[in-house]
């Protein structure tokens, strides 16, 4: 009875939480799948032309998602079918990228590896009638498709003798013809409404080496050819890609159909695919602002590229909470930006140990103040991870903008006579304020109230009604600090290239003086009143801007 009761709970389906998992537990309670033991198995397929970016992630989320709640398998496939652009830096960042997300497959495969097979194939669609060689110009293919009102006009080469077709097509694999000479295409329907079914191309001639290949191929499948076979091939169960494919899906059945595969085949589902407002999502304009030198690189932190993300400071778990509130949907939107910096700024307020810095500097002396001691600061409020040691000599930096000689209504910072708390230190009044020639605040002459210790159980009459930054004039380091702006200044308008959209002020450096901690620490810190921040290792000390304090996302 015990057996029985496991093998019952082994196939228990997951409540549904999207309409993919719904159209999953469909095909399992048909029994669609009950000869291969309900085995689901998905792939996540990216072309290695380029970074991941943030858009890829969603749909690293949905696939994976699916592998781990029913328990089944996923392929990680190159779909490497265009070796002009293709290279191994981008498989190496591909796999590099989905380890940091915290995912793993189940086994790494390349679209390269059914070179053969699909080949043969292609040969079985010839000699069964459902596929021709074709010495149209790509201009005049495009000319005689149609248009979604017209059906297209029937290539002059549609109807050549199988033998022909055959011969021509293994002298195109043999290197005979120069590029573009000639095409396989797939015989189906030039009148039909749906613009992918009339005679696609299927193989194109290439003589590129490819970077796993090398020379062996001067043909290569097209992505919509080689794309459903991988997926046949490797008996993937559900298909899963972005709502672009959905006019796709009759010729992907199409086309494993006429291979020949056994039942039950893959199934297509779509889902509309994430865009962000001011957000470059295409690898081909991405790869353009490095290979233009906008960028220092694909991972540069202003790139919203899985290593940019990562370079950034930016956590993998508020990523996958971002794809998890947009949700899984069938419809196509744009997200505004506001609510991933909300998923992150909500993780690192949780995470992130809080330190102090300040980025325009003010000189600020305490002069009743000798000697030099150690406070406590609170690491994590939020976590309540107690607290660790902080130098403090009387002499030290504050904001230049929490000092007012002339304060506009309401400031509750520093003004001449009037008082304020440093953080974790003491209520300090401003008695004197020493200008240069040009009228800039050069210093402030202070005086602190001893019994004003922070933490400190003794009463004081002396109150502040703010508190401020600080950074210890004799411990502090100087520090390079990064801020950043999305790269894109707007909405995308139509014939706007993308170059008119980039922001100039993406990012600015800003230089001030930083407490030693960030100096010994690598990590993700709130520096306190002016954002989230990222140090890595190394000479000078540079923090980097993850996001702001500010939360304009409306929960």
């Amino acid at each position: 009875m015990a057996e029985e009761t496991e093998e019952k709970k082994e196939y228990e389906l997951p409540e549904p939480t999207n309409f993919i998992e719904q159209f999953i537990n469909e095909d399992i309670k048909t029994g669609k799948y009950e000869a291969r033991g309900n085995k689901i198995m998905v792939r996540f397929p990216p072309e290695p032309n380029g970074y991941l970016h943030i858009g890829h992630i969603k749909a690293m989320c949905i696939n994976f998602g699916v592998k781990e709640r029913y328990h089944g398998e996923l392929n990680l496939r190159m779909d490497d079918t265009n070796p002009a652009k293709e290279d191994y830096e981008y498989v190496k960042s591909i796999v590099e990228a989905i380890h940091w997300m915290g995912f793993e497959y189940d086994r790494l495969v390349f679209a390269s590896d059914y070179y053969d097979q699909l080949y043969e194939i292609a040969e079985k669609y010839i000699k069964d009638g459902n596929a021709y060689v074709c010495e149209l110009s790509p201009e005049e293919i495009t000319a005689t498709r149609g248009t979604l009102t017209e059906p297209g006009t029937p290539s002059p080469y549609r109807d050549r003798p199988i033998e022909e077709n055959l011969r021509l097509f293994r002298e195109m694999k043999a290197g005979k013809y120069p590029d573009g000479a000639m095409v396989l295409r797939a015989k189906i329907d030039m009148s039909s409404p749906n613009i992918n079914m009339r005679d696609p191309i299927i193989y194109r001639i290439a003589h590129v080496e490819h970077y796993r290949t090398g020379n062996k191929w001067c043909i290569y499948p097209m992505y919509d050819f080689a794309h459903p076979l991988s997926d046949a091939i490797e008996g993937i169960t559900h298909s899963l890609c972005s709502l672009e494919f959905e006019n796709h899906r009759p010729l992907y059945d199409w086309v494993i159909e006429k291979a020949g595969f056994a039942q039950p085949v893959p199934r297509q589902i779509e889902f509309a695919r994430l865009n962000i407002t001011n957000t470059l999502m295409s690898k081909r304009y991405l790869k353009k602002l490095v290979d233009e030198g906008y960028v220092r690189g694909w991972d540069d932190p202003r790139m919203p590229t899985i290593m940019g993300l990562r370079e950034r400071g930016v956590p993998p778990e508020a990523l996958k909470k971002f794809c998890q509130d947009v949700g899984v949907a069938k419809v196509y939107s744009v997200v505004n930006i506001a609510q991933l910096d909300s998923c992150i700024r909500d993780n690192l307020n949780e995470n992130a140990e809080r330190a102090m810095a300040v980025i325009n500097p003010l000189k600020l002396t305490i002069t009743n103040y000798t000697g030099e001691e150690e406070l406590d600061f609170e690491r994590n409020p939020v976590k309540n991870t107690g607290t660790r040691k902080i130098k403090f000599t009387g002499s030290v930096y504050i904001e230049r903008d929490d000092f007012a000689l002339v304060p506009p209504p309401k400031y509750k910072r520093l003004v001449k006579g009037g008082t304020v708390r440093l953080k974790g230190a003491y209520i300090v009044r401003c008695d004197e304020v020493i200008c240069g020639e040009d009228g800039e605040v050069k210093e402030l002459l202070c005086t602190y109230f001893p019994e004003t210790r922070s933490g400190s159980s003794a009463p004081s009459a002396v109150k502040a009604k703010g508190v401020i930054q600080w950074v210890d004039a004799k411990y502090g380091k100087d520090a390079e600090f990064r801020k950043y702006q999305p790269l894109l200044l707007d909405e995308q308008y139509p014939d706007q290239d993308y170059g008119e959209r980039l922001n100039p002020d993406s990012e600015k450096d800003y230089y001030g003086k930083a407490e030693p901690f960030l100096a010994e620490t690598e990590g993700s810190f709130q520096l306190m009143r002016e954002g989230y921040f990222k140090h890595k290792a190394g000479d000078p000390l540079v923090l980097t801007e993850i996001v702001t304090l500010k939360d304009s996302f409306n929960k």
